[in-house]
């Protein structure tokens, strides 16, 4: 199914809150909102919703912008952008919030509520308990000069509620259809705090309105906040605040972690960072994201981000819940490895091969060496992370020691399968054709294929029982630091006898 195009010149918006680090989630939402603006040609603003003083940081708000630049996410107009609607971070943007607030007011539609949160618990319990909406009862919507006179002499403070219209609200969902909220369910709500801050129910419509947005992408656990922003919207275009054009809503799926949870903040999985320190390729977990969702061909997971722009259609967005399914966003960042340039692969994984990651001293890293492997470790690499456990054998001095490794290839009779490969190693030209039928014959000696005969050789010389093709690997590593291995494992068995 192909949906319309928009009639008017897309502009979506992008506006996390910069608190903690960027979650996976978020960056489903940013991605689907960036592939429907470059689809039809539109505007992607990147807005920063850091109203909250208590939780928003500055290092949050950086990460937020190097994670988008990572990723590849651009934007049109937003922070170090600029557009012809800034300031893009809430912050800065105070005065105006205060004077809409003020002209909501002034026109009728908010109101000075003087409710303290014990009286609004008592009610909402009594409402809960008698089996009705517990949403805002409406106390203090036509108080008195008298009435309000009163509660400011108890000194009380008052938040400002938008006044809802008390009618069912009803709109078409670009992802689930046509929506109706009956009013009992969606009452009046608070959009400036006692102390003047203004909150999110006020600051993103307002912006909406002024930045001119025309489709808001967002996820479905702000579904139920769509009829409260719509009725603002109304009001505002009431007070001559936006063009008066009402932008259209549609409500991402959940993405859920394990069982069945919505994926949080908290999950381990849930963080970008750990994607981005384990080294998956932007182009590989965007991918894998755009999945969680939607789908370029039932047949068909892996794709370029360019691919998505050209076939992305909101019409094509499945409703239900997505679940987030690491073992496959690794596979496909796999396949992403394997199609890239080897070139660009090997620079890829230069900050894997240097401190801090790097296990081997200073100086030791020999590039040459390294672009030999390369064309192999990149057939085997899930992630560019992975890069060091493969390599490490050619630049450490001695190779690790992974105690399960060597119980699993050191078995007795190892020493001699060793001894009679030392031999056949000893004479043979150095290449892996030629390794390997040495090693291949030392087997023999033995009664042994290929498989059990090269396993404690691997162990000896890499440290493991996995890893690059060993005869490619004892190639680039040379004769003298390979035998030297040998005659290093074979002092072991035998101090061990």
């Amino acid at each position: 199914m192909v949906s319309a195009p928009p009639s008017s010149p897309v502009r979506v918006r992008f506006c996390p809150s910069p608190t903690g680090n960027p979650h996976v989630g978020l960056v489903r939402t940013a991605l689907f909102n960036w592939a429907f603006a470059r689809h039809h040609g539109g505007t992607m603003v990147f807005r920063i919703e850091d109203t909250d003083a208590a939780r928003d940081s500055e290092e949050s708000y950086k990460q937020l912008l190097d994670s988008m630049r990572w990723l590849g996410l651009d934007w049109d107009e937003g922070p170090e952008t600029g557009g012809p609607f800034g300031p893009y971070r809430q912050s800065q943007r105070m005065d105006i919030y205060a004077d809409v607030a003020s002209r909501l007011l002034a026109a009728g539609h908010a109101y000075r509520c003087y409710c303290t949160a014990a009286e609004l618990e008592t009610r909402r319990e009594a409402a809960r308990a008698a089996g009705r909406p517990s949403g805002y009862d409406g106390r203090c919507r036509e108080l008195s000069a008298e009435q309000t006179a009163a509660f400011e002499a108890e000194g009380r403070s008052a938040i400002v509620r938008f006044r809802m219209p008390g009618e069912s609200i009803t709109f078409t969902d670009l992802v689930r259809g046509e929506l109706t909220f009956a009013p009992e369910n969606v009452t009046d709500f608070g959009i400036v705090r006692a102390n003047g801050a203004p909150l999110y129910t006020l600051v993103n419509p307002v912006d909406d309105a002024l930045m001119e947005i025309t489709h808001v992408l967002r996820g479905e656990d702000l579904l139920s906040s769509t009829p409260r922003q719509i009725a603002l919207h109304r009001a505002l275009a009431a007070i001559g605040v936006g063009s008066g054009a009402l932008p259209a809503f549609g409500h991402l799926p959940y993405v859920m972690g394990e069982g069945n949870k919505k994926l949080s903040k908290r999950d381990p999985q849930a963080s970008l960072n750990l994607y981005r320190e384990r080294g998956f390729l932007p182009q590989g977990l965007l991918n894998y994201l755009s999945l969680l969702g939607w789908s370029l061909a039932e047949d068909r997971d892996i794709f370029t981000l360019q691919e998505m722009v050209a076939a992305f259609d909101l019409a094509d967005v499945n409703a239900n819940p997505a679940r987030f399914d690491l073992k496959k966003c690794e596979a496909i960042n796999a396949v992403h490895l394997r199609e890239m340039p080897v070139a660009d692969f090997a620079a890829a994984c230069a900050p894997w091969l240097s401190a801090p990651h790097a296990p081997w001293r200073p100086g030791a890293f020999d590039q040459a060496a390294f672009d030999e492997l390369a064309p192999l470790a990149q057939t085997r690499l899930t992630v560019l992370s992975d890069i060091t456990d493969n390599v490490d054998f050619l630049f450490l001095d001695e190779p690790v020691r992974d105690e399960k490794s060597w119980q699993k290839a050191m078995k007795p009779g190892a020493a001699e399968v060793l001894v009679s490969a030392r031999a056949r190693l000893t004479g043979v030209a150095w290449n892996a054709e030629d390794l390997k039928a040495a090693v291949l014959a030392a087997g023999e000696e033995h009664g042994l294929k290929l498989g059990k005969a090269q396993a404690p050789l691997r162990v000896a010389v890499t440290g493991r029982t996995v890893g690059l093709p060993l005869f490619e690997s004892l190639e680039v590593l040379g004769r003298d630091r390979t035998l030297a291995r040998v005659d290093a494992a074979l002092a072991e068995l035998a101090a061990s006898a």
